[in-house]
């Protein structure tokens, strides 16, 4: 099991790496939810077309900090990046309630 914290974070979130380009397109396309949260990487940007809900997305660089926050609406088109290597995906209010923000860093861990 993969699973990421913060220093923010109450406890370890249950994580999905989509590491290959395939995975990666995918994304959460065809899904209703999603436990924990998805880290497509590489990626630089994302999209919501034909999303079926609102989306947290955070910006990484490449030592795993959060560059950005944002939410995204169904049918969107993020714009990519620059120095963002990773992203990480979750339903809309999940970003909040785990403590993620500018300036944190990620820490993941396979168990």
């Amino acid at each position: 099991m993969v699973t990421f914290t913060t220093a923010g974070t109450p406890g370890p979130v249950p994580l999905e790496v989509a590491r290959s380009a395939h995975a990666r397109r995918r994304g959460l396309l065809g899904r209703d939810g999603i436990e924990g949260a998805l880290l497509l990487s590489p990626a630089s940007a994302v999209h919501t077309l034909g999303m079926r809900f609102a989306i947290d997305v955070a910006y990484l660089d490449r030592k795993l900090r959060v560059m950005a926050v944002r939410t995204m609406r169904p049918g969107r088109i993020g714009l990519p990046r620059p120095r963002a290597r990773h992203v990480l995906e979750a339903e809309a209010g999940a970003m909040e309630r785990w403590g993620i923000r500018r300036g944190a860093h990620v820490v993941v861990r396979e168990d």
